[in-house]
């Protein structure tokens, strides 16, 4: 059985994400508290975790900056909060989704699926010695996850791993934003296309010798973007 965690202040709320989740079979942990729930997620192995922006203790900002230094694993944060710069510096601190309340719980539990599904099919796919994907100085080795860049290795999120292979296995292909959260994310949400600019953002970062000048990762205006195959 999948375990969940909800860290989320407003035990209404937190009791009906549960409930919905444990009616589809998932083992779920609750913190009504910031500093509780970063302990839990650090201590216990999850699937998934939870996260509400404003809690007491600590935000979820910092709470979802602490977790991604030591673990890859789905993040999806809930808020009242409608601003895209909360998207954005969310997204930017590693979340792989955003929902704003009030939401649909049915909505959330689809979400929680899908991220679930996407990250087991990624870390558990079978793959051969030989899969390695090649251009340009960049090695993306899919046995062992492992990204190099001219010879030196550089870590990549889950999400931010599989954006690069999708652009270097279809090189000089155009994605627009729409197709590239359908095939990371795996679900359609107009909300949340602006998560692919921040990815792109920071995947130029890691990638890229000057990212304000990309080599690499090509802005194709007004259409998306590819992987440059010159």
């Amino acid at each position: 059985m999948k375990k969940i965690l909800i860290i989320e202040d407003d035990r209404s709320i937190a009791e009906v994400e549960k409930d919905y989740l444990t009616i589809n079979n998932f083992s779920v942990d609750v913190s009504f508290d910031g500093n509780e729930g970063l302990k839990k997620a650090l201590e216990n192995n999850y699937s998934l975790i939870i996260i509400d922006l404003m809690l007491p203790g600590l935000d979820g900002f910092k709470i979802c900056k602490a977790i991604r230094k030591v673990k890859d694993i789905p993040l999806v944060m809930v808020t009242a909060k409608k601003s895209d710069i909360d998207k954005v510096r969310g997204f930017g601190l590693g979340l792989d989704d955003y929902l704003t309340k009030p939401f649909s719980p049915h909505e959330l539990v689809a979400r929680v699926k899908a991220h679930i599904s996407r990250y087991e099919a990624l870390s558990m796919k079978k793959i051969s010695d030989n899969d390695i994907i090649e251009a340009k100085g960049i090695v993306i080795n899919l046995t062992e996850h492992i990204v190099t860049v001219n010879g030196k290795e550089t870590v990549l999120t889950s999400k931010e791993f599989e954006l690069l292979r999708l652009l270097m296995e279809n090189k000089g292909k155009v994605f627009s934003k729409q197709e590239i959260f359908k095939r990371i994310w795996g679900y359609d949400s107009e909300e949340n296309i602006p998560t692919i600019t921040v990815h792109i953002r920071k995947l130029r970062e890691k990638i890229e010798f000057n990212p304000a000048e990309p080599e690499y990762v090509k802005t194709v205006w007004g259409v998306g973007y590819k992987f440059d195959r010159t």
